[in-house]
């Protein structure tokens, strides 16, 4: 486990690594700049997952399954809220049934914690989830980047979960109109670090009235920029960190807000 410093979780457990540059909203991914560092100082983990492509770094499409990794959250006492491979794609191609099988095993022996995946590949989830137990501890999202990517959420919906959530992250075009219907938490926020695209404050807008008028929890996450902490994570004047029905074990270390 690490401790993490994403606004909306408590930590990151990743049994996978590695992924693949799928659509725009993956050009930046922290994530990879994150792996060829780890690959740097030693560990073995995330071996030739990234490649050098001029002055940055990109997943080659490899993955490592870490066997090893899978039973941590058992060991945790304090029940936390979870999010399951910050370093990788729980529903990329490369990760194998079996093993997200062995995923779902440990959420469900973890029951104390709440587990958060997020994947840009909701087909798959959508189709495998048929099959696996729909835990109350797991919550699933995808992501989507800009309005050509609403699609995602039509296979979020298609997912037996739960709790269904959105992670509109980084944003980069509007999504006017998008509907949030089956959808309890909406996550916002701007591109960040080197090379980051900006995010125009009327799309924060839209997704916020989106929420409104459907009644779903609203988190901003953040602005974004070259420097996220310049630009921090108020709009409107206040800190936006609604949380869904469930949501009490990240709540609970922070001051309440307002909800609306």
């Amino acid at each position: 486990m690490a401790d993490s410093s994403i606004e909306w979780t408590d930590a990151t457990w990743n049994p996978v690594a590695g992924c693949s540059v799928l659509s725009p909203g993956c050009t930046n991914c922290y994530a990879m700049r994150m792996a060829a560092r780890l690959e740097a100082m030693g560990i073995r983990k995330y071996a030739d997952l990234t490649r050098r492509s001029g002055t940055r770094f990109v997943w080659t499409g490899d993955i490592t399954m870490d066997v090893g990794a899978l039973k941590a959250p058992l060991s945790w006492k304090k029940p936390r809220m979870v999010f399951v491979n910050s370093m990788s794609d729980l529903f990329h191609d490369g990760v194998s049934d079996g093993f997200i099988r062995s995923v779902w095993a440990t959420m469900e022996s973890a029951s104390r914690h709440t587990f958060q995946i997020l994947t840009k590949r909701p087909e798959r989830m959508a189709a495998l989830s048929q099959s696996l137990p729909m835990l109350p501890n797991v919550w699933l999202g995808t992501s989507v980047e800009s309005a050509g990517f609403q699609w995602r959420l039509d296979e979020l919906r298609r997912t037996r979960a739960a709790l269904r959530f959105a992670s509109f992250e980084p944003l980069l075009g509007s999504v006017r109109g998008v509907d949030l219907t089956d959808i309890a938490w909406a996550i916002v926020g701007g591109e960040s670090g080197p090379r980051s695209r900006q995010m125009e404050s009327e799309w924060v807008h839209e997704i916020r009235r989106a929420c409104k008028s459907s009644g779903v929890a609203f988190f901003f996450k953040q602005w974004g920029g070259p420097n996220k902490k310049l630009t921090g994570r108020r709009l409107n004047g206040r800190i936006w960190d609604e949380m869904p029905d469930g949501g009490s074990a990240i709540c609970a270390a922070r001051p309440s807000l307002p909800t609306r």
